[in-house]
């Protein structure tokens, strides 16, 4: 993937270009990303404003250089990392970066790298095992923050990926594992994770009711919880509330679930809620079947229609351009497939999009900024793209 391939002369990072003018001026025959560092700049500010903590960013949605300056220079300090490649990643564009390692499974050099590198000094575990791998590297250190991953039975439907099938812990393991943080003298951090586009609030409040009993039981003071990510963006066939509708339920909930004395402080990592609507994904059409109802574009799901593949009810918005203009003419039912020799390579479902499509129209996919640079392969020699910055990108 190239994240800073030069451009031509007549674009710049400070033109308030959309994706049409891109396509008349690059004439790209790579996929596009189009970046809006304002969009992203102003969802920044909604959560760091709004949420009544402090909020860290899930590096793992969206590693893109102009991403992470973006967030660094709009107050985002601590990032949710997955890996010491992620680390060094943010380092090396915020040097005083902080990091969350939330990734339950870590090999020892991933935890010696982290905590003696990168100075991390926040990791979490969901069983005994982990833990003890933690404690053979940091040993007694008390400024170890030790977050203990709980999970719950999914609400069937309230999100588009389920994260209670591959990690966080029953309660009842919670506590005793809760229990072992504090007689080691680590700091005492509950978390957990609702799913991917969650767009019911009421099951962050499940988990903060459940976060109350596990500290109770565990007789722990517990000084943080981490909400988790899940915070939802707006798709065409998945909406949900505004940020805030979430910020002041969780709020409350931790104020009735929290006896005063004990109530810990809140931390969210938004990845999708905070950067799918900063990009959209601009495609070129290789070849209109028009015997047929096929079309063959130059991205899909080994690039960065990955997730729609995974997730249909992640329908982005789309819209054709031709001559640097928007097409509006009555739509036909295709079939779409992507540049690849694998026949896997075909978006879920038919697309209702201009019956006139031609060879060499462009394609924008919007609400992409989550997922679509991170799911990006290299199969076939596919691969390569491009960010463009804008001023403003396809959205719901």
């Amino acid at each position: 993937m190239s994240t800073s391939a030069a451009l031509k002369p007549n674009l710049s990072n400070t033109l308030p270009f959309d994706a049409a003018a891109v396509s008349v001026l690059m004439q790209p025959d790579e996929p596009v990303f189009c970046f809006s560092a304002s969009a992203l700049a102003a969802r920044a500010l909604q959560f760091t404003k709004n949420f009544p903590g402090l909020v860290t960013f899930a590096v793992k949605s969206n590693p893109s250089v102009e991403v992470i300056r973006t967030l660094a220079a709009n107050g985002i300090s601590s990032w949710d990392v997955a890996s010491v490649h992620e680390m060094k990643l943010v380092r090396s564009i915020s040097p005083t970066a902080h990091f969350h390692y939330h990734n339950p499974v870590k090999s020892r050099r991933e935890i010696e790298d982290a905590y003696r590198i990168y100075n991390c000094k926040r990791f979490v575990v969901d069983c005994r095992e982990e833990l003890q791998k933690i404690v053979d590297i940091a040993g007694k250190d008390a400024e170890v923050e030790i977050a203990v991953r709980f999970v719950l039975p999914r609400d069937r439907g309230s999100s588009a990926h389920d994260f209670s099938t591959k990690f966080g812990a029953p309660e009842h393991i919670c506590v005793e594992l809760l229990k072992q943080v504090s007689a080691l003298g680590f700091k005492c951090v509950l978390t957990f994770h609702p799913g991917s586009q969650s767009k019911e609030p009421q099951v962050y409040v499940r988990h903060i009711e459940a976060a109350a009993r596990i500290a109770k039981q565990a007789e722990v003071k517990v000084t943080t919880l981490n909400v988790g990510g899940g915070f939802p963006a707006n798709y065409m066939l998945s909406t949900a509330p505004e940020p805030e509708v979430f910020f002041r339920i969780i709020d409350d909930a931790a104020d009735k679930y929290f006896t005063a004395a004990n109530r810990p402080k809140l931390e969210c990592e938004p990845g999708r809620g905070m950067v799918a609507n900063c990009m959209s994904l601009l495609t070129k059409v290789k070849l209109v079947c028009t015997d047929g109802d096929d079309f063959f574009i130059n991205d899909g799901v080994y690039g960065g229609l990955m997730e729609y593949m995974q997730a249909p009810e992640l329908k982005p918005p789309m819209r054709v351009i031709r001559d640097g203009k928007e097409v509006e003419t009555l739509s036909k039912s295709w079939k779409v497939f992507g540049p690849t020799c694998d026949p896997l390579d075909v978006l879920p479902h038919r697309l209702d999009i201009n019956e006139d499509l031609r060879e060499g129209d462009y394609i924008e996919f919007g609400t992409l900024g989550a997922y679509g640079i991170s799911t990006l392969t290299k199969f076939n020699g596919y691969g390569e793209h491009q960010i463009v910055a804008v001023e403003e990108v396809l959205t719901v």
